[in-house]
């Protein structure tokens, strides 16, 4: 199995992208300096430290965004994991995380990346010592209920001024953000957020 176009698209992927702040181009140049030095980097089968993926998913108001409660972890997270040799690219890596893990209808074509998080793992997760998450963003066209998996103990839309605890301390700011850039690029204002819904 090989990973070579994966490293390839996200090599292409991180050397296109206008990072939203100077600390994000900071991970952004940092990603790429690793990827240089470990191009096995995609594959959880590389380097200890290496790259994942994970999705942001949008209600179609950007009211809410869409979490599970991750086995390993034992947080409220975005979906996400480990590249395979058979995803066409990083995005589509992304995105058939969050169809796995929600259920949600998302799509490529709506898919774009929002953001770099580099963070050290805990003993639960094994030869893994820290994972390099590659983040999109995808607003649903229309509501969707989430579905839980085999992956996570539930899945649910949150309110994006209202993220669940326990999470990771820097989820909430990273929600707002990504809302806020979602919205002005859609040319209107984040809606008031309403109550959860645990479906």
């Amino acid at each position: 199995m090989s990973f070579e176009h994966l490293q390839a698209d996200v090599v292409r992927l991180l050397e296109h992208w206008d990072a939203p702040t100077a600390e994000l181009n900071d991970v952004r140049e940092e990603y790429l300096a690793h990827l240089a030095v470990h191009p096995d980097a995609v594959s959880r089968d590389g380097v200890s430290d290496h790259l994942t993926c994970g999705g942001f998913v949008f209600d179609p108001r950007l009211e809410h965004v869409a979490l599970i409660m991750h086995r390993k972890a034992r947080l409220w997270l975005q979906p996400g994991g480990h590249f395979e040799s058979d995803d066409a690219g990083v995005i589509d890596a992304a995105v058939r995380e969050v169809r796995e893990e929600t259920g949600l209808p998302v799509d490529v074509a709506n898919a774009m990346i929002v953001d770099l998080h580099h963070h050290q793992l805990s003993a639960a997760f094994g030869r893994c010592t820290s994972h390099r998450d590659v983040r999109v963003a995808i607003v649903l066209d229309e509501p969707a209920e989430c579905v839980v998996s085999e992956e996570s103990d539930a899945a649910a839309w949150w309110p994006v001024d209202a993220i669940p605890q326990p999470t990771d301390p820097d989820l909430p700011a990273t929600v707002l953000r990504i809302r806020d850039l979602l919205a002005r690029r859609a040319g209107r204002p984040s809606a008031p957020a309403a109550a959860p819904s645990r479906s």
